[in-house]
């Protein structure tokens, strides 16, 4: 081990991907970590078993100097104890992801997963950094760098600072660093099917009799897409879909009629497991169904508009779709049973059948 002097930290290169750890050869403890754009100064010690560091500050603002004679007060100061009331140095982003998503109450194990693969993909180089080594810079230059699909970028950097601050409870960080990005406008297309005879010619034109009735099931559901594609037949009853787990983070069932029934008939005993099965996908169930002129999601808003049509009250519309109430009296008081919302389900497939000209 080197000695870390103001001449030899000068002179050490950052890294292409991931952090180097550079121990000081008299200090026991100080530490080094270069990453792609950051040096930073670290006084590291196992305390009662476990790894304990401190952040003493980022390089050149700190010299060399100043870190050692930093280290070594605190080097004094934990070997009287001190260091047992030291917090766990900030974690890196890999860490704080795996602990937010281990959460119990975290929404879906799809959701988790694809959380896991947006960092993979989009923040692979920061997977392995401390949150501390994460900068304003470097985050608004990512945010910047995905700018050509806006919701991409602001999702993924909101994904990003909700773990920040879920890990912030726990470990000293400052504000997450998001706060210097300039986030896009989103406008949301709203997209429906305005006339749903054409989309019954699109629908029956499909060359996959699967991908069909999947189409059809979200038109009468309202079903996100994910919702529709994990189904499994010991979900569905006869008079209701139970969904184990929705994007919300808990259960929902909604209350189905002989027509939804009709609907599902065509993959019956296609899978024992899957209602819309695939023997080529890894999990066995399809995962990109055959794309159409309105996607999945323009499908929900279909089914939500046309029940506010039909004189369905918009709270009743919401609990449908599975929204979650905006009033303490939706969220934590009422809960309509099955009875009482089939009859607005009956009047939103008797609207939908009549518009397809059934």
């Amino acid at each position: 081990m080197p000695k870390l002097t103001e001449t030899f930290v000068r002179k050490i290169p950052q890294t292409v991907v991931g952090t180097d750890k550079h121990w000081d050869s008299e200090v026991k403890g100080l530490v080094m970590f270069v990453g792609k754009k950051a040096k930073t100064w670290y006084y590291q010690r196992d305390v009662g078993g476990q790894t304990r560091r401190v952040l003493i500050g980022r390089y050149p603002v700190i010299s060399a100097d100043v870190a050692r004679q930093t280290a070594l007060g605190f080097a004094l100061e934990w070997g009287r104890g001190a260091g047992k009331r030291i917090a766990i140095g900030a974690p890196t982003l890999e860490a704080a992801l795996e602990t937010y998503l281990s959460r119990p109450k975290l929404r879906s194990e799809t959701h988790k997963m694809s959380m896991r693969q947006q960092f993979e993909l989009h923040l692979k180089d920061w997977l392995r950094l401390p949150l501390d080594e994460i900068t304003k810079s470097m985050v608004v230059d990512r945010h910047r760098a995905l700018g050509k699909t806006p919701s991409t970028a602001n999702h993924l950097l909101k994904y990003f600072r909700t773990v920040w601050n879920h890990a912030r409870r726990v470990h000293d960080l400052p504000e997450s660093p998001t706060m210097a990005i300039k986030w896009y406008e989103e406008k949301p297309e709203g997209q429906i099917i305005d006339n749903l005879r054409n989309w019954r010619d699109e629908v029956d034109g499909l060359l996959n009799p699967i991908h069909k009735v999947f189409y059809e099931l979200l038109l009468f559901t309202g079903f996100r897409k994910t919702e529709a594609l994990t189904l499994e037949w010991k979900h569905v009853h006869e008079d209701h879909i139970h969904l184990p787990m929705t994007k919300n983070g808990r259960s929902f069932d909604l209350p189905i009629l002989q027509h939804h029934h009709e609907i599902l008939a065509p993959v019956r005993g296609l899978s024992t497991t899957w209602v819309f099965p695939s023997p080529k996908a890894p999990g066995g169930h399809i995962t990109n169904p055959q794309r159409m002129t309105f996607g999945p999601h323009a499908h929900r808003r279909t089914f939500a508009t046309v029940a506010m049509e039909a004189g369905v009250m918009e709270e009743i519309v919401g609990r449908l779709l599975n929204h979650t109430p905006l009033s303490i009296t939706g969220q934590r008081y009422t809960k309509p049973s099955l009875d009482a919302l089939r009859p607005h389900m009956e009047t939103v497939c008797e609207e939908l059948e009549n518009r397809l000209g059934v």
